[in-house]
């Protein structure tokens, strides 16, 4: 992974009093998720898509203490085709890339998505392990209908409308690596295999999601 550091750091990117502004909005969502359980400690993570930039969660900082300066900024359009080796046009004097990252920005690339947003929710952990307990073949799809909470998810990629009430919501379910970074290609295969998903469980670890915009992601999140 390679880094780049702007001269000036290009501070103005996270400075805003605009509470809109991705640079506000990143520790806002991280500290009301925080508040709801779905992350701990230095866990979990969120970025949004401003236009080609894309604001990022660093790691190694406390979730509910986050502030916009401890944010990463990366341009699209100067990431290498294969979103490994990244170029950072603003970089927090002290802190570490995301090992998320390279997940966010296939969310990006590949569905457009203008908000990505990673938890560590107990209830996601707790369905990879009951879908664990139906046996290989059986473990890697959570679907779910007739309940009113889908009515919140989006009908797939470039469709318009969202599910109804007696459709079914499927989300992948892909297994856990031992670096998080190790799950993109996993996570992108679901993708293709799954290409309507809004989401993809990790077994035994949580739950990424996406949207077109925050509050399309954070609704789906919560629901």
């Amino acid at each position: 992974m390679t880094t780049q550091q702007e001269p000036e750091n290009n501070h103005h990117l996270v400075a805003s009093e605009d509470d809109n502004h991705p640079a506000n909005l990143i520790p806002s969502l991280c500290a009301k998720f925080w508040n709801l359980g779905w992350v701990t400690g230095t866990g979990g993570g969120c970025s949004i898509r401003d236009g080609d930039l894309v604001y990022i969660a660093p790691s190694g900082v406390q979730k509910e203490l986050m502030k916009a300066d401890d944010l990463y900024v990366l341009s699209l359009q100067q990431q290498q085709p294969d979103l490994k080796n990244r170029t950072y046009v603003r970089s927090p004097p002290h802190g570490k890339p995301s090992q998320c990252t390279p997940l966010f920005l296939a969310a990006f690339t590949r569905r457009g998505a203008g908000c990505c947003i990673h938890t560590h929710s107990q209830w996601a952990v707790l369905v990879t392990l009951l879908l664990e307990a139906q046996g290989p073949g059986r473990d890697k799809v959570f679907e779910i209908n007739n309940i009113e909470q889908i009515k919140g998810f989006g009908c797939g990629f470039q469709k318009s409308g969202n599910l109804g009430y007696h459709d079914t919501l499927r989300i992948p379910v892909i297994e856990n690596t031992a670096h998080e970074e190790d799950l993109t290609e996993f996570l992108e295969e679901a993708m293709d295999k799954h290409p309507d998903t809004y989401a993809v469980l990790v077994r035994r670890h949580g739950v990424y999601v996406w949207g077109d915009n925050v509050h399309k992601a954070k609704t789906m999140c919560e629901r």
